[in-house]
């Protein structure tokens, strides 16, 4: 019984040096939450106007931008996946990589191949161990990413677009999948196709006394896409960026807090049992006095007669 005893007191030690750990790292995160999520809202408003600015450019300039052109039949995309760099987030990158297979099961029925372009270590880690190839990947800053990430990133997507159908490493579409922040409860993880551009506001007629807007380039509407097109795909791919990490603390604090919780109930139930244990050696030790005293005076008396 002293042994088991010993042994409940270690498991209880053990865990309570993990509830430490995990504590922590629950406040850690909600101390870094803030910051991301501001983040994210504060570089949500430049790439929504740019979006609407370069789908206007793109609709009522009429030109033929390799970023706005529509192969008629498209043989390969690219999709860049966004995970994170460590664990003990719970479900989020497992959800990010679910996604991912739904994307690509959807990409092969209509006939095209896939090329991957990975951005955290998980995903990193899920393509390595499964032997599955792809085509670059970028690790290190899923917590805290960067706009010179993005901007790499985005340099080798459009790299990948730009190329001649046919010649190695083209690509005729790309796709982001990345988790977006809902709440602190709810993050969501999103497939959005970023290229070709697609056009968000049509040509359609005027209503009452709504004007169209008037556009004048200069030097010309093709160079102003070249200057606009690359931001907007880099400002999208920081934006992915930036809700990915505001939703990967969040996951982390609730799974840490969850780990926390459970800790506390396991102390608990081993402090329970080791009460349970102690008590039974000491009713042990308590019926084994009581049997040796009953022992002696039963040989005592049976010599005095």
């Amino acid at each position: 019984m002293a042994v088991s005893l010993r042994e409940y007191r270690a498991r209880i030690k053990s865990t309570e040096s993990m509830k430490k750990i995990t504590r922590a790292m629950e406040l850690i995160a909600a101390s870094r939450i803030i910051k991301a999520q501001q983040r994210a809202q504060h570089a949500a408003p430049y790439a929504r106007e740019l979006t609407r600015a370069v789908s206007a450019v793109a609709t009522f300039s009429n030109v033929d931008h390799p970023l706005t052109r529509e192969e008629e039949n498209p043989k390969r995309a690219a999709v860049l996946v966004i995970t994170s760099d460590r664990g003990l987030a719970g479900a989020y990158s497992s959800s990010v990589l679910k996604e991912v297979e739904r994307l690509s099961g959807r990409l092969r029925d209509e006939g095209k191949e896939i090329d991957y372009f990975l951005a955290g270590r998980k995903a990193e880690a899920y393509f390595k161990f499964r032997q599955r190839p792809f085509v670059d990947s970028w690790t290190g800053f899923s917590d805290q990413p960067s706009y010179d990430i993005a901007a790499e990133i985005g340099r080798a997507l459009i790299d990948a677009f730009l190329k001649e159908q046919g010649e190695e490493g083209d690509v005729d579409e790309v796709h982001i999948v990345y988790t977006r922040f809902r709440s602190m409860l709810v993050q969501e993880p999103t497939a959005v196709r970023l290229l070709p551009l697609e056009v968000v506001e049509g040509e359609a007629p005027p209503e009452d006394d709504e004007l169209l807007p008037l556009y004048e380039f200069e030097p010309s509407a093709s160079q102003v896409l070249d200057g606009l097109l690359p931001q907007y795909v880099q400002s999208r791919i920081f934006y992915s960026l930036l809700q990915a990490a505001a939703s990967e603390l969040a996951a982390r604090q609730k799974a840490m807090k969850s780990a926390t919780d459970n800790a506390e109930e396991l102390i608990k139930k081993f402090t329970r049992i080791a009460n349970q244990a102690r008590q039974a050696g000491i009713t042990q030790e308590i019926s084994e006095i009581v049997g040796g005293v009953n022992a002696l005076a039963d040989a005592q008396a049976a010599a005095n007669d």
